[in-house]
């Protein structure tokens, strides 16, 4: 049964075998100069003292490929849409699932095998576009300095298990709903929604963030955020750490609005250190160092995800379907 889904899925696994291919060899050929550039422009950029004009020029190359991680969000999506939905969906519709299932093989047999071998191609398809991706992009990287928030769905290891996600989801889909372009189009929806859901009320509470009250230091590398005499933000406090919040705050552990600092003139005048002494710069963030701990986790529970929807499909298929 493996080497008949094989020969049924070698056409859909050739092309995505072609498109890494040529994906591989442009991000090998360009990737060098692309380490080239950033150790001699922006590695030694503080002792010339033009690291901001460095920057923006080195983050202007080749953004055609750096927007190649849009397709890294697309990809799973891609897979549970075309490899997923159809798999029993397009069988139920054409009336062949009768005729393979009378061949000596079983239910079972037959939609692990599939789940097994696609799968499997899904999930290996976006990881090795990720680690790709995750290589070619480490310069950038290294200039922006936060993995948590532009880029985190892109890199490394979490990719793998949005595929397995989407792929499952895919058959789930057209197990249910037994027609393929609306089983196409629930899994868009519910993978999207899912991902959305995940992204802003699931992964941010994954980890406990750190708490952490010191005291407001006047330097001359303190800049700040005002809205509307809104409280005072700090801004870039934690470089490369994920900031949910960081705010100026008294002794009472109250926000300090921004019209404070103007009446009492507490940065620019003889004042200043005392003024600065009454305050406290409060932050509530995710350490840098918890970047993996967070790519592990958020695998391991799409991963996790997947199984459950795949333990589901093949229950569905021995017992339900008819």
């Amino acid at each position: 049964m493996t080497r008949f889904a094989w020969l049924q899925f070698r056409m859909q696994a050739a092309v995505a075998v072609g498109a890494l291919a040529v994906i591989a060899v442009v991000l090998a050929v360009t990737g060098p100069n692309l380490v080239h550039l950033y150790n001699t422009s922006v590695a030694n950029c503080a002792a010339r003292g033009n690291c901001a004009a460095a920057t923006t020029a080195f983050l202007s190359n080749d953004h055609v490929l750096q927007d190649l991680g849009n397709l890294l969000i697309a990809l799973p999506a891609l897979a549970g849409m075309f490899w997923g939905a159809p798999l029993v969906a397009r069988e139920l519709e054409t009336g062949t699932e009768q005729l393979v299932w009378a061949q000596g093989v079983t239910r079972s047999r037959w939609i692990l095998a599939k789940l097994g071998l696609i799968g499997l191609a899904s999930s290996a398809a976006s990881g090795l576009l990720s680690l790709m991706l995750t290589w070619w992009s480490n310069p950038f990287d290294r200039v922006n300095m936060n993995k948590f928030t532009s880029v985190f769905d892109q890199r490394d290891v979490v990719p793998i298990g949005y595929a397995a996600f989407a792929f499952a989801l895919g058959v789930t889909a057209g197990a249910l709903i037994r027609r393929t372009l609306p089983a196409m189009a629930s899994t868009l929806v519910a993978f999207v929604a899912v991902r959305l859901v995940f992204t802003h009320w699931v992964r941010p509470h994954l980890i406990t963030p750190v708490h952490l009250v010191t005291a407001l230091r006047a330097t001359s590398g303190m800049t700040y955020n005002e809205t509307n005499n809104g409280p005072l933000t700090l801004i870039g406090s934690k470089p490369g750490a994920w900031v949910y919040s960081a705010q100026v705050v008294n002794k009472a552990g109250n926000a300090v609005p921004g019209v404070f600092l103007d009446r009492e003139a507490c940065l620019q005048s003889r004042a200043a250190p005392a003024c600065i002494g009454q305050l406290r710069e409060a932050l509530v963030y995710q350490p840098a160092s918890r970047y993996w701990a967070f790519q592990w986790y958020e695998m391991a529970i799409f991963l996790a995800l997947a199984f459950v929807l795949g333990g589901f499909c093949v229950w569905w298929v021995r017992s339900r379907l008819v």
